[in-house]
């Protein structure tokens, strides 16, 4: 037997966590540390005598995005109870798990993976995983259930610019959308720096004006915007778009152009204050 092991399946192994996928939401948290280094990676290998500490308090979701999209309905007028939801690049099930709290009737998982839908939300009467779909050709016969009524994105690796013209054709006129916005995949790879974090506020500026006027091309009115309270797992700042389908082009107004430098703002200051403190403590 190997001297080593992941760290995900260590964590689980001593009883820090009751599953992999929670013991990844710690990691993907930022939370794991070994001999006060942190664990970025939920497979670095770790010595099996080596300490393993969990710092700071646990969240009620099955992973870390929940808590993203927890503070978009803090911040946004928007409710589920009682929808029939799309989650877009569900991925181990985040932003369905905080939709269920919210009172959703039902979820599309959607997922161009397969498998990493936590175990419990498989096997929730209101989940309905759609795995192996490439959201950018998802069509109505691929959601066997109601037609939906709202949705959420976060996708990896594609801009959700791309999805844009897909969630139109499936929503109905009113629906709210609410999507992450990852920089370093809707930023030209010029723009992107060492170890693919987007650090310049100037492109984040830059990102969300284009990312609202995809929106706005593609029917969809610009109603809010936010920060997430957590950096993506690589570390980049994210933010949050709230968006409602129009019957014609919903182009944002010139107000935005303010409210983006306020909260791109406000980003840098929450979030890296919150950088500066984790590396103190390194």
């Amino acid at each position: 037997m190997s001297d080593r092991e992941r760290a995900d399946v260590l964590l689980v192994q001593r009883g820090l966590f009751p599953s992999r996928e929670k013991a990844r939401a710690a990691i993907m948290a930022g939370r794991v540390f070994s001999r006060g280094r942190r664990i970025d990676k939920a497979g670095t290998p770790v010595g099996r005598d080596e300490p393993l500490e969990v710092r700071g308090e646990d969240h009620p979701f099955v992973s870390r995005g929940g808590l993203k999209l927890e503070k978009a309905f803090q911040e946004f007028p928007v409710s589920v109870e009682g929808r029939v939801v799309l989650d877009i690049g569900a991925s181990t099930g985040g932003f369905t798990d905080c939709l269920l709290r919210h009172g959703a009737r039902m979820v599309y998982a959607v997922d161009v993976g397969y498998g990493q839908l936590d175990w419990r939300l498989r096997n929730d009467d209101r989940v309905i995983p759609v795995e192996r779909t490439n959201a950018r050709y998802l069509k109505r016969a691929d959601l066997p259930g109601p037609d939906p009524d709202q949705a959420v994105m976060d996708v990896s690796f594609i801009s959700v610019r791309l999805v844009f013209p897909v969630l139109w054709r499936l929503l109905p006129d009113g629906a709210d959308v609410i999507t992450l916005v990852k920089p370093q995949f809707e930023a030209g790879r010029e723009l992107v720096g060492r170890g693919g974090i987007v650090r310049d506020p100037a492109v984040h500026r830059r990102v969300l004006r284009e990312v609202m006027e995809a929106a706005g091309n593609d029917g969809f009115e610009v109603k809010g915007l936010t920060f997430s309270p957590i950096t993506g797992g690589d570390g980049n700042m994210e933010f949050l778009l709230y968006l409602r389908r129009k019957a014609e082009d919903g182009l944002p107004d010139g107000r935005w152009q303010e409210e983006i430098s306020v909260v791109v703002e406000e980003a840098h200051r929450v979030l890296g204050q919150i950088r500066r403190k984790e590396g103190d403590r390194r």
